[in-house]
């Protein structure tokens, strides 16, 4: 009886292991792969680059390559160049990068 018992405690222990090694692989899932785009610099974007944005057809683009140099992104609400909802569509791809 000994044995068995012995026998069974020790094949729960090399498999419970085993199973819970595997429930560790399990739930450490991998980080997903960062892909990062390119912020558009607004003080510098070539007019095509300006109208692959999100709500920014030609005329607004011209209207960014005019009203340069932007001190903060934000400025393009400030100077009336977008309204708030045309410039939350785009906050999160764009920066105003300053000549140095």
């Amino acid at each position: 009886m000994k044995k068995i018992l012995s026998l069974a405690i020790a094949i729960s222990l090399l498999f419970g292991g085993a199973l819970i090694a595997k429930e560790k692989s399990k739930a450490a899932p991998k980080p997903a792969a960062k892909t990062e785009t390119a912020l558009v610099d607004i003080n510098t974007a070539s007019k095509a680059e300006l109208v692959k944005l999100p709500e920014i057809g030609d005329v607004i683009a011209d209207r960014i390559i005019t009203g340069r140099p932007y001190a903060k992104k934000d400025d393009l609400v400030k100077k009336k160049i977008l309204s708030k909802k045309e410039y939350a569509k785009i906050k999160n791809s764009i920066i105003a990068k300053q000549a140095k």
